[in-house]
C-alpha cells in the first residue's frame, strides 16, 4: 500500500504561494524588485573583487565566492524564479522531480554558506591575531582547499538528506505549507516513520550549522581579546573595522535562519511562515552586498575607481 501511495505522487501544491490575487501581484512586484537588486548587488561585489587588484586578498576571495553563491545558484536562483512564475499562474504546483531538485540545491547552498562564514571568521582571526604568519597560513592554495572542502561537505550532506526524504511514502496531504520545498515540510507529509530522517537532520544541523557558528564565536572572542590588548584606540578601531561587515552578515544570516526554522510548527497563521521564508531567502541575500559595500572602505574605494575608469572610457569613446 505504501509503494502505491509513494509512486502516485507526481506533484505537490505550494500553499504558501496561494492567496488573494491582489496580494499575489504585490508579492510578485516586491520579489521581482528584490531579485533584480540582489543580482545587481552581488554581481557588483564579484566584479569589483575580480577586477581590482587591491581586493585580491583571502577575505575578498571568500566574499566573492559568497556573492557568487547568492547570485547564480543559491537561494535567489533556486527559489525566486520559480516563485515568480507560480505567482502568475493559478495552479501553485511543483512536480516531484522539481521539488527534490530544488531541495537538493537549497540544502547544498545553505551548508556552503554556513561553512564559508566560519572560514571568513577564521581568516579574520589569523589576520589580526597572527599577522606575521597570515600570508603563509592563508595562501591561495589554502583558500582554494577550504572552498573545495566546503562544497564537498555540503554536496554530500545534501545528497544524504535528499535521498532519505525522496524515498519516503507521501500518502498524506500533498499540500506544502511553504513557498518552496524544504525537509521539515516534506517530513510532515509522509505517513511512514521519519525518526531516522529527523535524527540525521539534527546531527547534520549540529555538524554544519552549530559547529561553524561556534567556530565563528571562538574566532571573534580571540579577536576581541587581541584588539583590546592594543594600546592605541585608533589601531583598535582599524583592527575591528575589518570585522564589522562580516559580523553584520553572520548576525543577519543566523538570526533569519533561526527565525525561519526554530519557530513552533503550529499555532500561527500561514502568512507568518511566508514572511519568515521571504526574510530568509529574499531579503538576506539582497542585504549582504549592501553591508559589505557600505561598511567597507576597500570596497568603496574599488567602486569609486571603477566608476572613474568607466567615465574615462566613455569620454575616450566620445572623442
Amino acid at each position: 500500500m505504501e509503494d502505491e501511495n509513494r509512486t502516485s505522487v507526481s506533484e505537490f501544491i505550494l500553499v504558501g504561494l496561494s492567496g488573494r490575487l491582489r496580494m499575489q501581484r504585490l508579492l510578485f512586484a516586491a520579489i521581482l524588485a528584490t531579485y533584480l537588486a540582489t543580482l545587481a548587488g552581488n554581481l557588483l561585489i564579484v566584479g569589483l573583487v575580480w577586477a581590482d587588484s587591491c581586493l585580491h586578498t583571502p577575505m575578498y576571495f571568500f566574499l566573492s565566492h559568497l556573492s557568487f553563491l547568492e547570485i547564480y545558484i543559491c537561494y535567489i536562483s533556486v527559489t525566486l524564479p520559480y516563485m515568480l512564475n507560480k505567482l502568475l499562474e493559478e495552479e501553485k504546483t511543483i512536480s516531484f522531480q522539481a521539488c527534490f531538485t530544488q531541495l537538493y540545491f537549497l540544502i547544498t547552498f545553505v551548508g556552503v554558506e554556513c561553512i564559508l562564514l566560519a572560514i571568513m571568521a577564521y581568516d579574520r582571526y589569523l589576520a589580526i591575531c597572527h599577522p606575521l604568519r597570515y600570508a603563509a597560513l592563508m595562501s591561495r592554495k589554502t583558500c582554494l582547499q577550504l572552498v573545495v572542502a566546503s562544497w564537498t561537505c555540503s554536496l554530500l550532506n545534501s545528497a544524504l538528506h535528499t535521498g532519505l526524504t525522496s524515498v519516503l511514502p507521501f500518502c498524506a496531504s500533498h499540500h506544502i505549507a511553504h513557498l518552496f520545498c524544504d525537509v521539515p515540510q516534506l517530513l510532515k507529509l509522509s505517513c511512514s516513520d521519519t525518526s531516522l530522517n529527523k535524527v540525521v537532520l539534527l546531527a547534520v544541523t549540529v555538524l554544519l550549522g552549530t559547529i561553524p557558528f561556534l567556530c565563528i564565536v571562538v574566532s571573534y572572542v580571540a579577536i576581541a581579546r587581541a584588539v583590546l590588548q592594543i594600546r592605541f584606540a585608533q589601531a583598535q578601531q582599524k583592527a575591528f573595522s575589518t570585522c564589522v561587515s562580516h559580523l553584520a552578515v553572520v548576525t543577519l544570516f543566523y538570526t533569519t535562519c533561526m527565525f525561519n526554522y526554530n519557530r513552533p510548527t503550529s499555532g500561527h497563521p500561514l502568512y507568518v511562515d511566508t514572511l519568515a521564508s521571504l526574510l530568509y531567502n529574499v531579503v538576506t541575500p539582497m542585504l549582504n552586498p549592501l553591508i559589505y559595500s557600505l561598511r567597507n572602505k576597500e570596497v568603496k574605494a574599488a567602486l569609486k575607481h571603477a566608476i572613474g575608469q568607466t567615465k574615462l572610457l566613455s569620454k575616450s569613446m566620445r572623442a
